[in-house]
């Protein structure tokens, strides 16, 4: 029987099973909803889809860099303990060198590591270990020099916050210096030209309140609100940001004066905009006891 995209997901909105599990459970049952939905429990991974819905806001940022590509992936997990658990942090270093070869998550999902897809292999973590993971983001650069940093490393190239520079020129040890600036000053955009145009209309929009408010004449305020965007503006992109290892130069002329060009980079935080379910230590405790 021929297994269409419609029953893959009639499947999955039925289970919570990933979308390659939901495709083979089908094909090993000819199609049949039900048996598909049972043969899923007894791979275990109906106990995975259980913990779908679980918040899973910990977990790592990998890196890997391969010659002038650069990715960083980020994998969560429920909490910091499976984040520290040498099964996970393996599996983190196989998709972000699996991600090297593909150009965005939905082909990282499908991606090989080891004679799995990745989708499949985070739904046998999850079953095997008891929480909830997903495979959150994926961002790729290119450029003729790449450098990779990350924080609060728990393992070579992975840690809570993953950094990609792309560099043209010689790198002489600027990059790194770069990549831990921005680790350190979370940039919006590398220059103006890439701020989000709705970003800056609303801090424009708060400055001209908050210039209104000191009652001063039209022409004194618009001279206030350029200075305040040209100061928002120099806050929020790497490239006019006062560089770390030395306030009194902004990163590009910190760059010019390595000899080289920074054309881009990449940020990821572990857990950035998501929202975390507060719970008491006692509630935590007894949740994990239940399983």
């Amino acid at each position: 029987m021929s297994i269409t995209a419609q029953m893959v997901k009639d499947l999955r909105e039925m289970t919570g099973a990933g979308m390659m599990d939901a495709k083979r459970a089908l094909t090993e049952t000819d199609g049949d909803m039900e048996a598909a939905s049972d043969w899923l429990r007894t791979k275990g991974l109906a106990k995975a889809a259980k913990k779908s819905g679980r918040t899973a806001a910990e977990g790592l940022i990998g890196v890997a860099v391969k010659g002038g590509v650069g990715v960083a992936v980020e994998v969560n997990s429920e909490t910091d303990f499976v984040a520290k658990n040498g099964e996970f942090q393996s599996m983190v270093g196989a998709i972000a060198n699996a991600a090297l070869s593909v150009g965005d998550i939905e082909a990282l999902r499908a991606a090989q590591i080891g004679a799995k897809p990745v989708e499949t292999a985070l739904t046998d973590a999850i079953a095997k270990i008891g929480e909830n993971m997903t495979l959150r983001r994926m961002g790729r650069i290119e450029g003729d020099t790449i450098v990779s940093y990350v924080h609060n490393a728990a393992a070579e190239g992975m840690g809570k916050i993953g950094v990609l520079v792309a560099v043209k020129g010689t790198d002489g040890g600027i990059g790194k210096q770069i990549a831990m600036h921005i680790a350190a000053a979370n940039p919006a955009s590398l220059s103006e030209a890439d701020l989000n145009p709705e970003v800056v209309a609303k801090e424009k929009a708060v400055q001209v309140e908050i210039a209104r408010e000191s009652g001063k004449p039209d022409a004194v305020i618009e001279k206030m609100l350029e200075g305040r965007m040209k100061k928002f503006i120099a806050e929020s992109t790497l490239l006019g940001q006062a560089f770390v290892v030395n306030p009194d130069l902004t990163v590009a002329a910190a760059a010019r004066e390595a000899g080289v060009e920074v054309t881009g980079f990449i940020r990821l935080e572990v857990g950035e905009g998501i929202e975390k379910v507060a719970e008491d230590f006692a509630a935590e405790v007894a949740k994990a006891a239940k399983g």
